[in-house]
């Protein structure tokens, strides 16, 4: 059975994308796996797929696309049986689809960069969360730091006061800010297979990171 790992934010441009199609390359380098874009008629992940198909089409990666919650559980269903993660990159905004997401996900990210504006975003979808949670004792979010400036004291002040906020969860792995995720991403590939040797090391141990809690869970 796949285990699903959603990404959902309220604000958009925090890097769920950026996430999303990164974790679905690396993921799938050694196991099936699905992309699901729900985040239409933007769809970054969409247009990153497509780039990819012309670059370095893998076999193990698929893509499909959502325009609502019902649509979603109905791919899901079936996706589920022939992969082995489903990477879900959600939309912008608190919705059904949101909620959607939160219950039926193994684990779900919610990227965060080190700004009050970011910090008061992800506090409006605390509520959801916790609806969430109350249809599905499993729900599992967590904050993955992005465009993250560690060095700096406004970060760590932010990084804090995050803490207290919002009081999720974070993952120990944080992605700098780096012009190479989004270089990456248009021309369709992951850091992985970009040239910044940094941020090629800070997504791979995201994704180690994530792998890891995935594979306590099935325990």
């Amino acid at each position: 059975m796949a285990q699903i790992v959603g990404i959902i934010q309220v604000k958009g441009g925090v890097g769920r994308s950026t996430i999303a199609t990164n974790l679905a390359a690396i993921l799938s380098l050694k196991k099936p796996t699905a992309l699901i874009d729900c985040d239409l008629p933007q769809g970054t992940s969409a247009s990153w797929y497509a780039v990819r198909q012309t670059e370095v089409p893998q076999k193990n990666l698929t893509l499909a696309t959502a325009r609502n919650h019902r649509e979603l559980v109905s791919l899901a269903g079936e996706l589920v049986r022939d992969h082995r993660y489903l990477i879900i990159d959600g939309p912008p905004r608190i919705a059904e689809m949101t909620r959607a997401i939160l219950v039926m996900s193994t684990l779900c990210l919610v990227p965060l960069g080190a700004s009050a504006a970011e910090i008061w975003s992800t506090a409006d979808l605390l509520g959801t969360i916790e609806e969430a949670r109350r249809l599905a004792h499993h729900v599992d979010a967590r904050i993955v730091w992005n465009r993250f400036r560690g060095q700096t004291r406004e970060a760590q002040e932010l990084s804090e006061a995050a803490r207290q906020e919002l009081g999720l969860r974070e993952l120990t792995a944080r992605l700098g800010y780096r012009v190479a995720y989004s270089e990456a991403l248009a021309r369709g590939l992951s850091v992985d297979e970009w040239l910044d040797r940094t941020a090629h090391a800070e997504m791979r141990a995201l994704a180690d990171e994530v792998k890891q809690i995935l594979k306590e869970k099935r325990k």
